[in-house]
């Protein structure tokens, strides 16, 4: 019986087996240093705009008191809260009782300093509390947007001087700008806004999860389980992977091209924005879907196949809702991407000035990406801090929005 020679480990074997030690702690190193530069990267970034958006949700503003029993001001019950209340208040004369009693409290440089639109924060606030007209009321009303740079070391120095007077006299300061979630755009950073764009961000999303999303999961059905295995559906596939990696412009293109020639009234609008971005979302769908539907295991089909189950049920009540997760998941791909797009948006018009919000799928509007483009594109520096502020809510709707669909996703998520 031969013996069995025991292995020996000679030199160039442990040279060898230290070569690949070392090789893989040079790469877990690698890995980790990946991870570290990338939080960092990360937290740097957060922290810059969370730096500079502070002072984006807040804005430079003046102490004004107003005694209403001597402005001859009324406000009925009835119209009041209406859209009808700021009309009415103007037609009034508020604009001019404000400026009156902000000559009187400040004196009159400091007044003509005062925001042309700060009476529309007064207006607001008889709308909501009509029994102001019967007593004095004091307002922090925005400045111009020259007096806020003087407050804030910058302009000339004569608007630095009056700043630094007010605000030494505690009538001059910055303040959290609650308005900033309820306004729309404006021309003067002081008076700006990002409702009106988030809203049109919310509607153009709406359009766009409801085209893309069933189009591209019953697209990927069919493709996946009905569709022939010839050069036809072989031509479509090839299409479907190429117009995942076109360029988003491209979609703007074909929505100039084709949507607004359709119609032609709707430039700007959040119909027309959420078609384009639809077109560009759905074969990103449709390749997710494919794949989640894939996966499912063949044992699947065949034991509802077995049971009696007809093809159809076999599809909509076994296989799309064990691949629905995977779907979601190239969903929020797909959405994310979508609401940050500016390119194709240009080419369709929704970098107009809005000046408030849309009312409708069909109103003009803009979305968060584009106000965010256009605000960085001011040479004031006062909407360099909005900027920031507007980017900090942007990140905050794509986690509300990405979170919503991981918990739909989880929701829906079945093991086998």
């Amino acid at each position: 019986m031969n013996e069995q020679i025991a292995p020996t480990r000679t030199p160039a074997f442990e040279a060898r087996l230290k070569k690949r030690y070392a090789a893989e702690r040079r790469f877990r190193a690698l890995g980790l240093g990946a991870i570290v530069f990338s939080i960092a990267v990360l937290i740097y970034l957060l922290g810059s705009m969370t730096l500079n958006g502070i002072a984006g949700f807040q804005r430079v503003e003046a102490e004004i008191p107003i005694d209403f029993t001597q402005a001859g001001i009324s406000a009925d019950p009835a119209v009041m809260g209406t859209s009808e209340a700021v009309r009415s208040l103007e037609s009034q004369g508020l604009p001019e009782v404000v400026d009156f009693f902000a000559q009187q409290a400040l004196g009159e440089a400091a007044a003509d300093e005062i925001g042309s639109q700060a009476w529309r924060d007064v207006a607001a606030a008889i709308s909501a509390d009509p029994g102001l007209v019967d007593r004095q009321a004091t307002f922090w009303l925005p400045v111009s947007a020259d007096l806020a740079q003087g407050y804030n070391g910058e302009g000339s120095q004569d608007i630095q001087a009056l700043a630094a007077q007010m605000a030494e006299a505690g009538q001059l300061d910055k303040n959290f700008d609650s308005g900033f979630f309820t306004r729309a755009d404006a021309t003067n950073p002081q008076q700006v806004g990002i409702w009106g764009a988030l809203k049109g961000s919310i509607l153009t999303m709406i359009v766009t999860l409801v085209l893309a999303f069933p189009i591209g999961v019953l697209a990927a059905l069919y493709l996946e389980e009905y569709a022939p295995k010839n050069k036809w559906t072989d031509l479509i596939e090839l299409s479907i992977n190429n117009l995942a990696a076109v360029p988003s412009i491209i979609f703007g293109l074909l929505g100039l091209a084709v949507f607004l020639t359709i119609f032609p009234s709707y430039r700007s609008a959040p119909l027309i924005g959420g078609m384009t971005l639809a077109l560009m979302t759905m074969p990103v769908i449709v390749i997710a879907g494919r794949n989640a539907i894939k996966a499912v295991p063949p044992s699947i089909r065949d034991g509802a196949l077995a049971i009696g189950a007809s093809p159809v049920q076999v599809v909509f009540h076994h296989v799309l809702p064990l691949a629905l997760p995977g779907i979601l998941t190239g969903t929020i791909i797909g959405m994310a991407r979508a609401l940050g797009e500016t390119a194709p948006l240009l080419m369709i018009g929704m970098r107009a000035f809005v000046a408030s919000p849309p009312d409708s799928f069909t109103a003009p509007a803009t979305v968060l990406p584009m106000q965010i483009f256009l605000w960085s594109d001011e040479i004031d520096r006062g909407f360099v801090e909005r900027t920031s502020a507007a980017i900090i809510v942007l990140l905050l709707f794509l986690l509300v929005m990405n979170g919503l669909a991981i918990y739909l996703r989880n929701k829906f998520e079945k093991k086998w």
